[in-house]
């Protein structure tokens, strides 16, 4: 079973989100001198974009920093990303950075806090990845 690790900032959207999944989280800490909480075994990440116009500071550093440790790094299984779709290709760029540097599946992206529909779809995908060994979980998409 895949647990679920993300980080929200100061902001909350991301938090939002994860609060109406109704699924247990943990929370990556906003402030670097907080320590990390301890890995959940496998995961999927659930990380906003904060990208400035070129593309770049993305991922937060508290996300980099959590997944500079090896093994919670061993741990990522697919990546779900938010951002604002007022800014264009760097929408949800965050996904598509760590999937493509920890070569897993960017599953899912949603704007902001996410809809109605966003739930329900990232809820029918975890219920998927749920009973699978995490190795191959699939987007979820409608």
């Amino acid at each position: 079973m895949a647990g679920l690790v993300y980080y929200s900032s100061a902001s909350g959207n991301t938090r939002r989100f994860v609060e109406r999944l109704g699924r247990a989280a943990v929370r990556i800490p906003v402030s670097p001198a907080d320590p990390m909480p301890p890995m959940p075994g496998r995961y999927v990440l659930i990380c906003p974009t904060y990208a400035d116009g070129e593309g770049r500071g993305a991922v937060p550093k508290q996300v980099i920093r959590w997944l500079n440790d090896p093994e919670r790094r061993a741990g990522l299984c697919g990546v779900i990303a938010a951002g604002n779709r007022n800014f264009g290709p760097t929408y949800a760029l965050s996904g598509r950075v760590i999937a493509d540097k920890c070569n897993v599946p960017l599953l899912y992206s949603f704007e902001l806090a996410g809809t109605s529909t966003d739930i329900a779809r990232v809820t029918a995908g975890l219920d998927q990845i749920r009973d699978q060994t995490c190795s191959t979980p699939r987007p979820m998409t409608a």
